[in-house]
């Protein structure tokens, strides 16, 4: 209080002066000054202020300071008041300065970015790749700038039709082609197979590898965007309407060529291991010049040697190797197996399937080992669009290497390394391999007798 009464009088000092000035007035009982100034006997005396009137005068003065009282204390309340609406409005701003970023940087993503993110925790998994084997991030796209491209999934525009949707053809910026495989519905395992696939291929960079460019997340729907492929797949090539009749001995050992390159890079050069399992021909996407690219990474794995009690069986009917379809031992010597069965494809023209009857169906692998190692016999089984357009001591060594491939025992393959090395004095410099082909070279060998 003391300390307030102080406050008072430091900023009130002049006004309690004139007051003070009154009141000290002596004052004697009838009301008159005792005291008159000596040097001025002229002026007359002035009269002492009746009891009443200095009682006024003293009212007057507690007024004042009651006002001034309140009104010291209506600047504090006021000032108070006016510092917390302040610090208010302050933090009221910040909080909108935060939101309005949070806002504007959602809306920069958009909605298909947000529904991504699920993607994002997913593809850590695969973390410790080499540096070798690293291409980067694949870009989220829109799905309204995909939707336009394929002309709204225009079914003239589908280039074929896969397990759990269709491929499109799509004209993206610059003029670029490209193929949008379209996934629908929301099953686990198409999920599962659409992160796989976007995780391992943003890593992977391999001129037998297909590129993806690009994916998109739209409610159920998802889209993969690839390099377009202009000659379709290896299938649709061998088992389609022109039945093979595109490709030449050359040419089909140098889709083999590729396609060992393309499991050897998996098998050798990416750490952890990558698995392929699901190599078939219609995996085996053809370029315009007939390059061959591996495709379709769903089912692909990366954690080495699996058993069945730590995942689920797949694969295709006619390339699945025996351990893996009987005992769920899934190994790199699987995706030989499957290689083989290609290389007969190639060899024979023939499915790897074929039904005898409506509930009989017999394997190549079956079929063809027979005469496979039997020279009098198998330029008689190769496909009719290629015989007698090779040279037979390189029928031989390819037939050879597709016994190995596909023998029933793991252990009796060959590494897919030693595959390579095979094949790659087969197929002509010109297009890839080391074989160099003159003029004068003999086409057509004659066939050798089995007893020679």
């Amino acid at each position: 209080m003391k300390n307030f009464l102080a406050f008072v009088l430091l900023f009130h000092g002049p006004i309690w002066v004139s007051h003070l000035s009154v009141i000290d007035a002596r004052l004697d009982p009838l009301g008159f000054s005792l005291s008159a100034p000596v040097s001025s006997p002229a002026v007359s005396p002035i009269p002492s202020l009746p009891a009443s009137m200095a009682g006024i005068q003293i009212g007057t003065v507690k007024h004042h300071m009651d006002l001034d009282k309140k009104l010291l204390v209506s600047l504090i309340v006021a000032s108070t008041a006016l510092a917390a609406i302040m610090f208010s409005m302050l933090c009221l701003w910040v909080f909108h300065r935060k939101n309005l970023h949070k806002s504007r940087k959602d809306s920069a993503h958009g909605t298909d970015v947000r529904k991504g993110r699920a993607l994002a925790a997913f593809m850590g998994r695969y973390s410790s790749f080499k540096t070798s084997c690293k291409k980067g991030s694949v870009s989220l796209m829109d799905y309204k700038f995909l939707e336009t491209a394929t002309n709204h999934f225009r079914e003239n525009d589908i280039l074929g039709v896969g397990g759990f949707g269709c491929v499109y053809k799509a004209r993206l910026a610059d003029n670029l082609d490209a193929a949008v495989k379209k996934l629908e519905g929301g099953s686990p395992d198409a999920i599962e197979e659409f992160q796989t696939e976007v995780d391992l291929l943003s890593r992977i960079q391999h001129p037998n590898i297909i590129s993806l460019l690009g994916y998109s997340v739209h409610g159920e729907t998802r889209l993969l965007v690839y390099e377009l492929m202009q000659n379709g797949s290896l299938e649709t090539q061998l088992h389609g309407p022109s039945h093979g009749s595109a490709l030449a001995w050359h040419h089909r050992m140098k889709i083999a060529l590729d396609t060992a390159r393309g499991l050897e890079y998996l098998h050798e050069h990416c750490s952890p291991q990558v698995i392929h399992r699901d190599l078939k021909s219609s995996n085996i996407l053809l370029d315009s010049s007939f390059n061959a690219k591996l495709s379709d990474f769903g089912l692909a794995i990366t954690d080495g040697t699996q058993n069945k009690n730590n995942f689920k069986l797949s694969g295709t009917l006619g390339y699945v190797a025996p351990e893996y379809l009987l005992d769920g031992k899934l190994t790199d010597k699987s995706d030989v197996y499957a290689f083989g069965v290609v290389l007969l494809e190639l060899l024979l023209g023939r499915k790897p399937v074929e039904k005898l009857a409506p509930s009989q169906c017999q394997s190549i692998v079956t079929w063809a080992m027979p005469q496979l190692t039997d020279r009098t016999k198998l330029p008689n089984i190769v496909d009719p669009v290629i015989r007698d357009t090779m040279d037979l001591k390189h029928l031989y060594q390819v037939a050879a290497v597709a016994v190995l491939c596909v023998q029933p025992e793991p252990s009796y393959r060959p590494l897919i390394a030693d595959v390579l090395h095979s094949l790659t004095p087969l197929v002509p410099v010109e297009l890839g391999g080391t074989l160099r082909v003159t003029q004068n070279m003999p086409l057509v060998a004659k066939v050798i007798p089995s007893d020679h």
